[in-house]
């Protein structure tokens, strides 16, 4: 066994183990951070394969953004583990035969009777590039299925937000079609009032005292 078959049943080992861990773990956070590292180790595994396009978009996309998005998720849901599994045992009848159609399956795939020993990959010329040879293929080959994924991807977009699309009566929103149809005789009032000077009112507070005074002091003398 070389170094790169034995790095292999290494990650392989630890995707398995995080993808067993995602499935008993009781806390939904501790099963989404075992997820998180089931993507790093297929994304080794990806490495491995000298696929490193996709073990980069692997770590980005899904780690980076879907698992911590769904982390935040699991964490503001506050979900209660033990109330989901009160009736998890109702479901039995339908997941054993569900089960063990899957590994039948999996053993007729992957014997040895269908699948040979696979050569060894030839050397990769000095210019490759992984990215560009996915990309001839996927917008080539398979550009229809390509578009079609795309279309489900936004139809599924679409509706995530028409269902959580709901007015709370607690929370304030704003209607745009009620601003639009809104004039500014609805919202300003103009006030006509008489303009006066401050000076001249307190000059004509102050006349009077003045002229008293005045007498008053001519009187005296």
């Amino acid at each position: 066994m070389n170094f790169q078959a034995a790095l292999f049943y290494f990650f392989a080992a630890i995707l398995l183990g995080a993808g067993l861990r995602v499935i008993i773990a009781r806390n939904p956070v501790h099963a989404a951070l075992y997820l998180v590292l089931a993507f790093f180790s297929a994304a080794s595994l990806w490495m491995l394969l000298e696929a490193e396009f996709l073990a980069i978009v692997l770590v980005l996309v899904y780690v980076g953004a879907v698992m911590v998005l769904f982390l935040f998720v699991v964490m503001m849901l506050d979900i209660d583990p033990d109330r989901l599994r009160q009736n998890v045992w109702r479901y039995l009848p339908v997941a054993l035969p569900v089960a063990l159609l899957i590994a039948v399956e999996m053993v007729l795939i992957l014997g040895a009777r269908y699948f040979a020993a696979a050569p060894a990959p030839a050397p990769l010329p000095a210019g490759y590039s992984n990215t560009k040879a996915l990309g001839e293929v996927l917008y080539t080959q398979y550009v229809y299925a390509f578009e079609v994924a795309a279309v489900i991807l936004l139809a599924a977009i679409v509706a995530a937000i028409a269902l959580t699309m709901r007015r709370r009566k607690d929370s304030k929103y704003i209607d745009p079609a009620r601003q639009v149809r809104v004039h500014k005789e609805d919202r300003l009032r103009v006030l006509k009032m008489k303009v006066s000077r401050y000076g001249e009112e307190m000059h004509d507070h102050d006349a009077p005292h003045g002229g008293a005074d005045a007498a008053s002091s001519s009187g005296e003398r």
